[in-house]
């Protein structure tokens, strides 16, 4: 396959816009600017990386957000950055013709391709209560992932099982992690992820053929290495211990801190308040609504989404709130927008249409 720099030469891109995409790539993945010159390096070397991407018990919201995605655009990754060979949802193609391609690509890919899970499995009746090309996905799951050097699960039921999972499971669905056991899987949890944090993740592994650095539960911590809570533009109300007691309040007019009606900010991990959505507009806690927490495992069970978590004491002062992030935290675990490359891409593809 073509490198990602020839890649970008067969659609007019210049060496200069090459560049700056390549920075703006290492800054997007948290990398520091002493790598640029690494990842020019991969753009320049790595071929494209042939990813399979197959669907289970799920609502298809992860690919939703990763087609939105603006830094890069998806349809960058999609093109010029990745060769997406199978997707049951995005392909053209349909039936017979399509499982075909995916069996010759893992034959020709054996051991160097991506799989990447949308949704999860369901164990009872024997995988009956999903069925991808007349058989049961547990099995289409085991036979895609056998020769796939490394696992994404995108989203919180890949992750964590999510809502499918959730009691009482009368489908005994479960997170990818319990069905493969012999391959790396990377975690990349929310209900949906984040459109940017899909397609950083997947560059991570195309450009350094590596996974990337991962947290104790699985997730890449270069995404999941804060809570939202240690972001939001609330904190400071939170510190001060200014709360919206019901959502129609004096305080909710005013922006104040949603933790007392629910919000779950404190405990989890993710880059909603510094990414944000919809090319960083906005997210849940901007817009009035608290946190539900939805890239944690067991999300749904975890009690009432409209009620104060009960094990962390409310803050008055910025020492008591750094000692109850520590024992949120403790709870967790326990329990540069590359636009002008786009428009060039898009433009070359018109001219050749």
């Amino acid at each position: 396959m073509e490198t990602f720099w020839e890649s970008f030469k067969r659609h007019g891109v210049s060496r200069r816009d090459f560049l700056k995409f390549a920075t703006a790539i290492t800054g997007m993945m948290g990398l520091a600017p002493t790598m640029v010159p690494t990842v020019v390096r991969a753009m320049e070397t790595k071929p494209r990386v042939p990813v399979i991407w197959i669907h289970g018990l799920e609502c298809t919201c992860c690919s939703e957000s990763f087609i939105r995605s603006a830094t890069p655009l998806a349809s960058d990754v999609v093109l010029s950055m990745i060769s997406l060979e199978y997707d049951d949802t995005l392909s053209a193609a349909a039936g017979d013709a399509v499982e075909e391609h995916r069996k010759k690509i893992m034959k020709e890919y054996w051991g160097n391709y991506i799989l990447a899970v949308e949704g999860n499995p369901p164990l009872g009746e024997e995988g009956m209560y999903c069925i991808v090309n007349g058989k049961p996905f547990l099995e289409h799951l085991k036979e895609s992932a056998e020769g796939a050097k490394a696992i994404i699960s995108w989203g919180s039921c890949a992750s964590w099982g999510c809502v499918q999972a959730a009691k009482p499971n009368p489908t005994t669905a479960v997170p990818v992690h319990k069905v493969i056991h012999d391959k790396p899987i990377i975690k990349v949890p929310g209900c949906p992820p984040i459109a940017e944090v899909m397609t950083g993740v997947i560059m991570y592994m195309v450009l350094f053929d590596r996974i990337p650095p991962l947290d104790s539960q699985g997730r890449p911590k270069m995404f999941y290495g804060n809570r939202i809570h240690d972001t939001c533009y609330r904190r400071s109300f939170f510190n001060a211990g200014q709360f919206v007691e019901k959502f129609d309040d004096e305080g909710a007019k005013k922006g104040w801190c949603l933790y007392k009606v629910g919000c779950r900010g404190p405990t989890t991990y993710n880059q909603c308040g510094s990414m944000r959505w919809y090319n960083g507009l906005s997210y849940p806690i901007q817009s009035g609504h608290g946190c539900i927490g939805c890239s944690e495992d067991n999300f749904w069970d975890n009690g009432p989404f409209y009620e104060r978590l009960t094990n962390i004491p409310v803050p008055n002062q910025e020492g008591n709130a750094d000692k109850i992030g520590a024992v949120a935290a403790a709870a967790a675990v326990g329990g540069a927008i590359v636009h002008g490359i786009a428009t060039k891409i898009r433009n070359a593809g018109k001219k050749e249409d």
